[in-house]
């Protein structure tokens, strides 16, 4: 035997040229995916961060605090002045622009006049020339917006007039040029015997009620003025009629709208409610005490529809008609507002918005709003009692008289409805018999209370995401575990991209064929719809247990894991079989229409696009989400967990139990939260399929508004920067916290259900 020396091993270069070139490209690319994928993921939550505050910077404006300051701080060329004219002032007004004032006094004389210098633009004496020494005796309007004022003389008589402001632009500058109007006609009317110390009027259209007298005596005059096509002349017919005697003295009037109502304050805060639809002896409708102090203030809100009064204890309330539980209208106190420091002196009301400024003998200011039943500013103003008040149209400026002065304050208050009760609590808005939950951004007229309430907005997007989450999950977790756990591998690959697969289908034609398409059917066929959700499980059971029961041959014949492919037809046979036996089933227990009798018999309202139509058209997208990434989490389970299971003689149905679904447990709820974000979000299928009705019921059959479909319908028509547009940011904004807590939550839970099932 021969000694051979072993050959030697292989050297292997690993730093030649080509290596450390490779090697260094491949470090390259491991430090550029690592930058790159860090990158991205500080991308995302940057960009996520950017959305958050840029939804806070939208919102922050409805909170910022109400400011006022004298205008000629914010403009040189503004001063106090005295008040032109000479005489008592009666009324203060302000056109839009805020450069032209107008001041009636109790010398029949009405001045335009520069609100920056007090520089009179012109003068009308509004005397009635055939009784020129005719005395003032009593001066209201109709309305701020209206600029409709009427005089009372001390012979009896009363003149209306019309204040008004024409722009034109002559070498491109604004000129304001005021106008003075008589609607009905220059010639002072008679409405009662008397003096005229109390009077008060109202205007629709053509009609104008008004009411006269002194003390407790009142009288009624109904106009109507037609213009003659002809003549251009004013043709006026009257009606008189004398009012009941009043049960105490009045010193204040207020007419609501139409011809029924007059309120009047007197002595020691009496306030009645006269009804001068019925008979002298039966219109004293209502007597109550307001106040525990004599009324000072005694005004109608914009809409005249309530009546805020304040005393000289400083207590400022809200009060409008309401009708009880007898169908009786009552005058209803409806909110108190934060108590001014001293006797409440004048108030001005808001031209466009349900709020008002006092001014209290110390000449302290309080801006109040009623919808949001808030205090919007408190400041010392003036050195003692005004004379006089009144707002802007745009409710940016106040003009003030003071000591025989007058004084124009610029005021920044945008965003005074809006309070955590407007927005989340329930409120008392006029003509509503009690306080509710109401969202209505906007109406037909310029009286209108602006209704910000976002409960049902949550409310609509809980209960849309509740009903798709309701079909979806069930369906989508049991389909999710039998494809995973179950299934032939050869049918799960052809089954799950299918599923997948839907999640492309865009939710707005889900939307249409929801809205169009599905929920006639649900309504023209609901009992089948019902009967086939017995029908269907009973089916599926009932073949179950007789494909149990088959020879082994019969069954062996389909492939092992394919025989779930049986059960296709099955429910297809199952859910026509329902629908074609309910109407049999109708006319045995729901008298032939079990649609009519939900909602005749019961009592419960059905809408055609409701709730029921949303679960299943959303539940439908919703399923592909919860179904893929719960089939993963499944799927992903190491078989040697199931395996080892199996083998120490779990059943298969123990092993899912018991092994798969706890290890699993964290991506199911996973799966579940980004459903159910999905369903929160979903904006076209709600706005399509649902009445789109903010409304709160949890009744499966009435329809919804989210938060998502709000947005998408009201932000294309709300104006840039007004309360509108800010509440529709702050509901995404409320809509965006949302999501972030819950998604907070749920990560919380699929930490700890890792740890917990992680050690499998």
């Amino acid at each position: 035997m021969s000694n051979t020396s072993p050959s030697k091993a292989p050297v292997i270069d690993f730093n030649t040229p080509a290596m450390i070139r490779n090697r260094k490209f491949r470090a390259f690319k491991n430090l550029f995916a690592s930058k790159s994928i860090a990158l991205g993921g500080m991308s995302i939550i940057v960009a996520i961060l950017l959305i958050f505050f840029y939804l806070l910077w939208e919102i922050m404006p409805l909170f910022k605090a109400a400011s006022i300051q004298s205008w000629e701080e914010k403009d040189a060329q503004y001063t106090q002045y005295k008040s032109p004219g000479g005489g008592k002032t009666l009324y203060l007004g302000i056109e839009e622009q805020a450069k032209i004032g107008m001041r009636v006094n109790d010398q029949q004389q009405l001045t335009f006049f520069k609100t920056d210098s007090g520089e009179v633009v012109s003068t009308q004496t509004l005397t009635n020339p055939n009784a020129p020494q005719a005395k003032v005796t009593s001066f209201t309007t109709v309305s701020e917006p209206s600029g409709i004022f009427a005089l009372g003389f001390d012979n009896g008589e009363v003149i209306i007039a019309k204040h008004s402001y024409k722009s034109t632009y002559p070498d491109g500058v604004r000129l304001i040029t005021p106008e003075v109007s008589y609607p009905l006609g220059e010639t002072p009317i008679k409405v009662t015997t008397g003096a005229v110390d109390l009077l008060s009027i109202s205007n629709d259209e053509e009609n104008w009620n008004i009411v006269a007298g002194s003390n407790k005596k009142l009288t009624q005059t109904i106009i109507s003025a037609e213009e003659n096509l002809l003549t251009d002349e004013l043709e006026i017919t009257t009606e008189s009629k004398d009012l009941t005697e009043l049960p105490f003295t009045a010193n204040k009037l207020l007419l609501l709208p139409g011809t029924r109502w007059l309120i009047t304050a007197g002595s020691q805060g009496k306030v009645a409610v006269i009804d001068m639809t019925k008979s002298a002896d039966k219109q004293l409708h209502q007597e109550i005490s307001a106040s525990s102090a004599q009324i000072t203030e005694f005004s109608l809100l914009l809409g005249n529809n309530s009546v805020i009064i304040g005393d000289e204890n400083g207590v400022i309330s809200q009060w409008f008609l309401v009708r009880d539980n007898d169908n009786k209208w009552l005058l209803e106190k409806i909110r108190a507002f934060q108590k001014t420091d001293a006797a409440v002196s004048v108030t001005a009301m808001e031209h466009r918005r349900k709020g008002f400024a006092t001014l209290d003998t110390n000449g302290t200011l309080y801006l109040y709003n009623t919808t949001a039943n808030r205090t919007a500013l408190k400041t010392p103003l003036l050195d003692g009692q005004a004379t006089a008040i009144s707002y802007a149209p745009r409710s940016n400026a106040l003009l003030t008289e003071f000591d025989g002065n007058i004084r124009l304050w610029h005021v920044d208050n945008e965003h005074p409805d809006i309070s955590w009760e407007a927005l989340w609590q329930k409120v008392w808005y006029e003509g509503y018999q009690e306080p509710e939950f109401i969202w209505q951004s906007s109406a037909s007229n310029n009286d209108f209370e602006p209704k910000y309430s976002l409960m049902p907005l949550a409310f609509g997007t809980l209960k849309a995401a509740f009903y798709a989450m309701l079909l979806a999950t069930p369906l989508a977790i049991c389909g999710a575990i039998y494809t995973a756990y179950f299934m032939a591998p050869a049918m799960r690959r052809k089954v799950k991209p299918l599923i997948e697969l839907m999640e492309a289908l865009p939710t707005v034609i889900l939307g249409f064929l929801a809205g169009l398409w599905l929920a006639p059917f649900i309504e023209n066929n609901l009992a089948g719809i019902f009967l086939s959700l017995l029908g269907i499980p009973i089916a599926i059971l009932g073949f179950g247990f007789g494909w149990a029961n088959l020879p082994k041959k019969i069954r062996n014949a389909v492939p092992d894991g394919w025989d779930a492919a049986l059960l296709i037809p099955v429910v297809i046979v199952a859910t026509l079989i329902s629908i074609h036996f309910a109407h049999n089933v109708e006319a045995l227990l729901f008298g032939g229409d079990l649609r009519q009798w939900i909602t005749d018999d019961i009592g419960i309202p059905f809408d055609q696009r409701n709730a029921l139509v949303v679960g299943i058209a959303m539940g439908f997208a919703v399923i592909p989400t919860i179904f893929t990434i719960t089939e993963d989490a499944i799927f992903s389970v190491p078989k040697h967990l199931s395996y080892g299971s199996l083998a120490l003689g779990a059943t298969p149905w123990q092993t899912l139990v018991r092994v798969i679904l706890p290890t699993a447990s964290p991506g199911i709820f996973s799966a579940l939260m980004v459903g159910m974000g999905r369903a929160v979000g979903e904006t076209m299928i709600v706005l399509m399929a649902t009445g789109n009705t903010p409304i709160m019921d949890v009744n499966i059959f009435e329809g919804m508004r989210t938060l998502a479909a709000n947005i998408a319908v009201e932000m294309p028509e709300a104006e840039v920067a007004s309360t509108h547009y800010r509440v529709l940011f702050l509901a995404a904004f409320s809509l965006f916290l949302f999501t972030f807590v819950v998604n907070t939550f749920a990560e919380v839970i699929r930490h700890r259900l890792r740890n917990k099932y992680g050690s499998l």
